[in-house]
């Protein structure tokens, strides 16, 4: 898969996976639950995990005993899925060149990602390989910038970002809204809490597809920072676990038979 079809912050992922899969949290029981219920996901039901990363939601769908492939670009991330579940069928590919046939796979589901799809492209190739009356379902974190420590995160990473898209600018929604091959999204919204030792937030900040792109010296800089803020705030000063508190937003979706 040439790596010019992804954009330039996201292929940072792909030497971040180890801090991605230490600092980045689940996704809470209530969000997995409405998931598979929209879905349709149960035993031997085919699902697609699109842009599967190191398997975070791979790994909480497979109690459901559905038949799960995966499908992501990046290497890196794809080794430490492929490590974690190994019955798990993993594939190269990009929500643009879905590598199953068509009408292959009952549901599709994307976790912290669509924002990075070229959209329009992405809704053909999901519509193509979901099968008749299939579904499609989305789910992002999002950290809560409500308390205080949060939006000083914020003020530390966001100077780094550059072009990299963020899902709560809304701009993946446009292709949503001008599709005719989806019916309009449905969404619900829970909260949750990521426990982690300081460390544990370091590499969730370093995770971010953007500072993994920077350079050493530079990634090392934004570490000390959080480090920092972590030491002297009131809220985390000398804690041994941080509490993380975060909101998860999940969508979903039915495709409609072509006209």
């Amino acid at each position: 898969m040439a790596r010019n079809a992804i954009h330039q912050a996201a292929q940072a992922f792909d030497h971040a996976a180890e801090a991605y899969d230490r600092g980045r949290p689940g996704f809470p029981p209530e969000a997995i639950a409405t998931l598979v219920e929209a879905l349709g996901i149960a035993a031997g039901v085919r699902v697609l995990d699109l842009a599967a990363g190191t398997g975070k939601l791979t790994r909480m769908l497979t109690p459901t005993g559905a038949e799960l492939v995966a499908v992501e670009p990046l290497g890196g991330m794809r080794v430490r899925l492929e490590e974690s579940l190994p019955g798990i069928r993993a594939l190269e590919g990009t929500a643009e060149a879905i590598p199953l046939p068509d009408a292959s796979v009952a549901a599709v589901t994307v976790a912290q990602a669509f924002h990075w799809f070229d959209g329009h492209a992405a809704l053909g190739e999901i519509h193509r390989v979901l099968a008749r009356g299939g579904r499609l379902g989305l789910l992002w974190n999002v950290k809560d910038e409500d308390e205080d420590w949060i939006a000083q995160l914020g003020e530390i990473v966001e100077p780094h970002r550059g072009t990299a898209p963020r899902y709560l600018s809304g701009r993946w929604r446009r292709a949503f809204e001008e599709t005719a091959l989806f019916t309009p999204l449905i969404a619900e919204r829970c909260s949750h809490v990521h426990e982690v030792e300081v460390e544990g937030v370091v590499d969730r900040i370093l995770s971010i597809s953007f500072i993994a792109a920077l350079t050493e010296g530079e990634r090392e800089q934004v570490a000390e920072l959080v480090r920092r803020l972590l030491a002297e705030h009131p809220e985390t000063r000398g804690r041994e676990t941080i509490r993380l508190p975060y909101r998860t937003d999940v969508y979903w979706c039915g495709r409609v038979e072509r006209g």
